[in-house]
């Protein structure tokens, strides 16, 4: 007995430790997220991607020796290194296939899953084996995507064959799909259980791209926006609300950049305001989880048990946490899918989850400034949608779990449990990386230019002096043995160019 409670102590210990060990390394990872963006030295920001890479790791190893040491399974150790070994298969792809690919956009997508396969293998290691399988086959078939991306020019041609996939895929949904959470989210295939608007998240941006790179009249834009209405109107007969808000603010937010004109922007958000007056009224489950919002321990035994739950979890968290296996995540409601922020929150502390939200933030930013600086209006849309996407996603998943907006039923991507939600995320990010390797090429080209430009120009300048160089009888330019003060002049002409070329 004294022997099985020294055993306990040490193992409370290590858990002590091991949880300020990996604040302390999450928060270095997330302040170089930051600073690395300021910085314009190439040297200086790989130092600095190597310190994210090696807090990543050590991060990974801490939790993983602390559910090791309470399980003491030999199958969370394998667990562990089949994971090593899948995030080297990833840095080795972007590192020698794709050189010019976003470093930062490549760590954060794997520290969350990191983060993702932590949490769950602590709550059910069957559902964190599933997921890892399905990232693995995520990450092989988004492995040619940034590739794809690059090279294939007629992706803007296949406009109404991306409205007519999305619009039968939630059609599908709406007839043969299972009611969970009173939506109509996914259907089984041959045992697969498919959620196609996680698919159609990705589609749709594209068919919105193609439709505004075309054109942005007034009747191009009543197309686009019926088009877009279609697809809202199919997941909200599906009662699948947080989709549609995450396809009809994107849709707004795409319009708005592509038009300029922000009449379109608020009269989006007024009728968006005035569809989600509607739901309330017309959907009981929608009543439910806003009344959960305004008060959810006044319904603590019906709509409000996830929220009072998660709330639990957090408060009893703090900011440092109780440590891994120290609290109880499992008995949150969906904590290993919806509400895994709150599960995060209970034994990683309330610090790491906020520096979980500052990573997504900082993939978010890049997602815009990679549409910002892309020239070809059809590539910038559609990196400005797919940030959409997955900026509004991650808002509504942790403002519904803090209790900050009414809770929408949707994951975390990378984070949360979800084949459907992993594949495409990864997807997404690898569409991304294709677009920045894009625009990389388009810098390259125009420093291209400029190089042969200021070469050209040398030239001219170059044989204008020479020609007014004197010539002596025998034709040669200049006196034997001495320098002709033109000819001094053009070599120091030159030689001032060099200099400021080469700086």
């Amino acid at each position: 007995m004294l022997i099985r409670k020294k055993g306990e102590d040490m193992i409370h210990l290590i858990t002590e430790l091991s949880k300020y060990v990996m604040i302390i390394l999450f928060a270095i990872y997330t302040w170089y997220s930051y600073v690395v963006l300021a910085v314009r030295n190439e040297e200086r920001q790989k130092r600095m991607y190597k310190t994210q890479t090696t807090c990543m790791f050590l991060i990974h190893l801490d939790a993983f020796m602390v559910l090791f040491a309470v399980t003491k399974e030999l199958k969370v150790l394998i667990f562990y290194g089949a994971q090593v070994l899948f995030v080297l298969f990833l840095f080795l792809i972007y590192r020698i296939v794709y050189k010019k690919a976003a470093r930062l956009v490549i760590n954060h997508m794997c520290m969350l899953m990191l983060i993702g396969f932590i949490i769950l293998t602590r709550l059910n290691f069957d559902n964190a084996v599933r997921q890892f399988e399905i990232a693995v086959a995520a990450a092989v078939v988004s492995a040619f995507v940034p590739m794809l991306v690059r090279k294939l020019k007629f992706l803007r041609k296949f406009t109404w064959f991306y409205c007519a996939v999305g619009v039968v895929a939630l059609g599908i949904v709406l007839v043969m799909g299972k009611m969970s959470g009173g939506a109509h989210l996914s259907f089984t295939v041959a045992g697969v259980t498919l959620q196609p608007s996680e698919f159609v998240k990705i589609i749709f941006v594209f068919f919105v791209a193609c439709m505004l790179y075309e054109a942005t009249d007034f009747r191009q834009v009543c197309i686009t926006t019926i088009a877009a209405a279609v697809h809202v109107g199919i997941l909200v007969l599906s009662t699948d609300l947080g989709a549609a808000l995450i396809f009809f603010l994107t849709y707004v937010v795409m319009l708005y950049v592509a038009t300029r004109k922000p009449s379109y922007f608020f009269g989006g958000l007024g009728v968006g305001c005035l569809a989600a007056l509607v739901g309330s009224k017309l959907f009981s489950h929608v009543r439910v989880r806003i009344e959960a919002w305004k008060d959810p321990f006044a319904s603590i035994h019906g709509g409000g048990w996830q929220v009072a739950q998660a709330l639990f979890a957090i408060g009893t968290g703090g900011w440092f946490g109780l440590g891994l296996y120290q609290g109880m995540p499992d008995k949150i409601p969906l904590g290993a899918s919806d509400f895994v922020f709150a599960s995060i929150s209970e034994e990683m502390g309330g610090a790491f989850a906020v520096c979980i939200v500052l990573v997504c933030f900082s993939c978010f930013l890049m997602f815009l400034n990679i549409a910002m600086q892309i020239k070809d209006q059809f590539y910038k849309l559609i990196a400005l949608g797919l940030g959409c996407v997955y900026g509004v996603q991650v808002f509504l998943n942790v403002g519904g779990v803090i209790k900050f907006i009414p809770s929408t039923g949707l994951t975390l991507p990378l984070v949360s449990y979800g084949g459907s939600s992993i594949l495409c995320t990864i997807v997404m990010f690898a569409i991304i990386q294709g677009l920045y390797i894009m625009r990389q090429d388009e810098e390259g080209e125009l420093n291209e230019q400029k190089n042969r430009g200021r070469k050209q120009k040398k030239n001219d300048r170059t044989k204008k002096n020479s020609s007014r160089k004197p010539k002596n009888k025998s034709g040669q330019t200049g006196y034997r043995g001495h320098e002709s003060g033109s000819e001094r002049n053009g070599t120091s002409s030159q030689f001032n160019e060099e200099i400021e070329e080469i700086w």
